[in-house]
């Protein structure tokens, strides 16, 4: 891979990991706000809220090292899969979505970009790869960064 495209991912990885960590921590902080989107089946709001708080901290934290990013990029998709089901709730639930202050089509186009943190988190477990990869993830990561920071 060519030093731009290398330098772009080590760069995403910082970011992602410094951006799991604030959300991670803001579980502990305001977990009302996370405890929305919870689907109602689930018991135990405040305990999986906390939970999925410390592991995107953990895995924030681990996605920094050479050592531990592969584990850690696996652990943030398994994580994403986990916590899909918030996505489909916020979508679902008029109550959610007020409480969020989001509209069905925003929750609506939030639900795609899962998917995107996804594909990152496995292009984070590559060491090498092909350059149209690194190139999709990277236009990715863009989109995926402005949409989440706007």
């Amino acid at each position: 891979m060519n030093k731009t495209l290398r330098s772009s991912k080590i760069v995403s990885v910082y970011i992602l990991s410094l951006l799991y960590i604030i959300v991670g921590v803001k579980h502990f902080i305001n977990p009302d706000f996370f405890m929305a989107i919870v689907p109602s089946d689930i018991k135990w709001k405040l305990e999986a809220v906390i939970i999925s708080g410390f592991f995107e901290i953990f895995l924030g934290v681990l996605l920094l090292f050479n050592k531990t990013r592969s584990i850690a990029s696996w652990g943030i998709i398994l994580l994403l899969i986990a916590v899909f089901p918030a996505n489909i709730y916020l979508y679902a639930s008029d109550t959610a979505r007020e409480i969020l202050g989001v509209t069905k089509n925003q929750a609506l186009i939030r639900m795609p970009f899962q998917f995107t943190l996804m594909l990152i988190s496995y292009w984070h477990t590559k060491e090498s790869e092909s350059k149209k990869f690194s190139i999709v993830c990277i236009v990715l990561f863009i989109f995926t960064l402005i949409y989440f920071l706007s």
